[in-house]
């Protein structure tokens, strides 16, 4: 059964055409009603009942899945073309109006998950005075151990565990946390009189699910807010401590957490024979969930709070964002772009934003302010930072103008400023830009006071890897004879070789992670393919002539997708065989520097191996004086059995 959208003009406040809206996002749509949520509930009732339906409010979806519950059925989908759209002071917004209902529709993928089991086994971090009474009201609901953090005398109720001593490390998440305490000292639960307490033991191990920071001091993490199971409020507010108090009883049962990133370490650039080259995820982990492994990295996934910087910034794809996949968010660009303009929008613009601070500023700009501007597409996503470059300059390739983040207060900017500073020199102008706004009429100022940007004059369909939609999506808004210049740090660019330092040693070759640099197994060459290189550096810390730099650029040329020579010299032919080995310099070079002048040289057949290629060299070595080959019949190797005939013997 087709999905059919089910439209009101909330009480004549927004302008819906279901026929314009039906043709242009290939969708059933209701009559126009008016007041859905109050006189006409009856009808939203039959509606619903009918199955598939697909409510255009997110105000009241709360009581439409209630009435769904009520009348024993699936409750319906939701799409907010109200706040988003028809709230606005232009006059006609029913282009943009289709375009979010034809991406309500879109089968998108589900994020992965995994369980956590939390059994309420909590810790509160504290003095006593804010951290015993915290303890008395979840005692009831959690297994709590209070660690009081100064000299108070342990109370004498058992309902929870009073500790002393220091916490010196915490690992883990929800329902995982590894702690280690020195000095502990547990409470003697016998005798008569004050209790007693043990004496102070150092690095004593322990776990807990919750953990309840009440100190007020460093956090135990970084990022702290966006550690799963760990609070950590402001000991002088009593609301702040209660709020957390609140939270830590809720934090008992399973709970599923996303597996945001997919990691493919076969692609890791991060080093290569202990040679340190893209560290850029490691930088850039705001809760410390990647670390190195080897030749690449690791990622904890219950620590990853899944903001999507190292998706985002990571050159070779073997991070991606998988909460849901790239490929999904290109649809969803294409949809929103392709709608738009069939619905006889023109010129749209995209706003990328939160669901939490990015909804809020939207909907309280249309309520009491001017809306969205008509052409300004909102597109809501999990995390921001992974919204990069790629994703950017797909959106712009596909039919938008510019792009503009709505930055939360609490996401990193470090990512987003990279990023955009990224897409603006690959797009020649600037089409992407943050906005770190907090006033919902700001957002609607500078989204109305912007001027109209270029189209694209054919929009491109973005499918394939990130690095493919990138170059495909430059050479639609650049032309394909370009080289474009990028910033520091960019993944695409040039490997440069002084031809004057280079020895054609070739260890560059054997430990470039993307195959960019290659040899010619004929000749001493130096081969390169700008396309594949991720500039991660590694060729430019192995290169024991410091011959190697590196150029940030994207060359939209044919020439970057085939091998072309940096360096090449002749072969030298060996002087026995005529067989060609080796450089032909650096022969000469070392023949020049140890013929005659070093002791395992100074005979003249020695010094002549130097030219000969490796079959020769064994040959003339069996057949000189003291061949090290010629060292007789190895003994046969003796067994027990040999040994006991010894005995036998004696």
């Amino acid at each position: 059964m087709a999905k059919k959208l089910i439209v009101c003009d909330c009480m004549g406040s927004q302008r819906v055409d279901p026929e314009a809206l039906g043709n242009a996002a290939n969708l059933p749509c209701s009559k126009t009603y008016t007041f859905l949520c109050g006189d006409q509930i009856e009808d939203a009732a039959r509606e619903i009942a009918a199955g598939d339906a697909i409510i255009a409010c997110q105000q009241e979806r709360a009581r439409f899945e209630a009435l769904a519950d009520e009348l024993d059925v699936d409750p319906p989908a939701f799409v907010d073309i109200r706040d988003r759209a028809g709230w606005t002071a232009d006059p006609d917004a029913t282009p943009k109006q289709a375009a979010l209902a034809a991406e309500a529709v879109l089968d998108l993928p589900l994020p992965k998950t995994r369980d956590i089991v939390s059994e309420g086994t909590c810790l509160i971090l504290g003095k006593s005075d804010v951290a015993l009474p915290a303890a008395e009201t979840l005692a009831d609901t959690l297994a709590v151990t209070v660690l009081l953090t100064d000299a108070a005398d342990p109370p004498e109720t058992r309902a929870f565990d009073p500790i002393h001593g220091t916490l010196r490390k915490a690992h883990g998440t929800l329902g995982q946390f590894r702690l280690t305490i020195d000095g502990l000292r547990q409470v003697i639960p016998g005798g008569r009189g004050p209790l007693a307490m043990t004496a102070p033991r150092d690095g004593a191990e322990s776990v807990c699910d919750i953990i309840l920071d009440l100190t007020g001091g460093t956090p135990l993490f970084p990022a702290h807010h966006k550690r799963d199971g760990y609070l950590r409020p402001d000991p002088g507010s009593p609301v702040a401590v209660a709020d957390a108090v609140r939270e830590a009883a809720a934090f008992v049962g399973t709970f599923e957490k996303p597996l945001y990133i997919h990691a493919e370490p076969a692609l890791c650039a991060h080093s290569r024979a202990e040679q340190t080259g893209c560290t850029r995820c490691l930088d850039i982990c705001p809760t410390g969930a990647i670390s190195p492994a080897g030749d690449h990295v690791t990622i904890d996934p219950m620590v990853c709070a899944g903001c999507g910087a190292c998706a985002a910034l990571c050159p070779s794809q073997a991070i991606s964002y998988d909460a849901p996949p790239v490929e999904a968010l290109f649809r969803r660009l294409t949809t929103l772009a392709s709608t738009y303009c069939s619905a006889g929008g023109t010129a749209p613009r995209l706003l990328v934003h939160d669901e939490s601070h990015g909804r809020e500023m939207i909907s309280l700009a249309a309520r009491h302010g001017r809306g969205l501007p008509a052409d300004v597409i909102p597109l809501e996503v999990d995390a921001l930072a992974r919204f990069g470059h790629a994703e950017a300059l797909a959106a712009l390739a596909c039919g938008f103008t510019e792009v503009s983040i709505l930055l939360s207060p609490r996401t990193e900017r470090d990512t987003p400023e990279n990023q955009t500073a990224l897409t603006n020199a690959i797009a020649g102008r600037q089409a992407m830009r943050l906005l770190d706004l907090a006033d919902p009429d700001a957002l609607s100022d500078a989204l109305y006071g912007d001027s109209p940007a270029p189209l694209v004059a054919d929009a491109i369909l973005p499918m394939g890897t990130r690095r493919q939609v990138t170059r495909l999506a430059a050479r639609t808004m650049r032309g394909q004879d370009d080289i474009l210049p990028l910033p520091e740090g960019a993944p695409y660019g040039a490997v440069l070789v002084d031809k004057d330092a280079c020895t054609l040693c070739l260890s560059c070759v054997s430990l470039c992670p993307s195959g960019a640099l290659g040899d010619n197994p004929d000749r001493p060459e130096l081969r390169f393919q700008e396309d594949a290189c991720l500039q991660c550096g590694i060729c430019a810390n192995i290169c024991p002539e410091t011959a190697i730099t590196l150029e940030p650029r994207l060359n939209l040329t044919d020439a970057a997708l085939s091998q072309v020579v940096l360096n090449e010299e002749e072969p030298f032919a060996c002087i026995e065989c005529g067989a060609l080995f080796g450089v032909k310099s650096t022969v000469e070079k070392i023949t020049e520097k140890l013929a005659g002048k070093h002791s395992m040289f100074a005979n003249p057949d020695a010094a002549r191996m130097i030219q000969m290629c490796d079959n020769c060299r064994i040959n003339a070595q069996y057949h000189s004086e003291n061949n090290p080959f010629a060292a007789g019949e190895r003994p046969k190797p003796r067994t027990t059995d040999d040994y006991y005939s010894d005995r036998k013997d004696h």
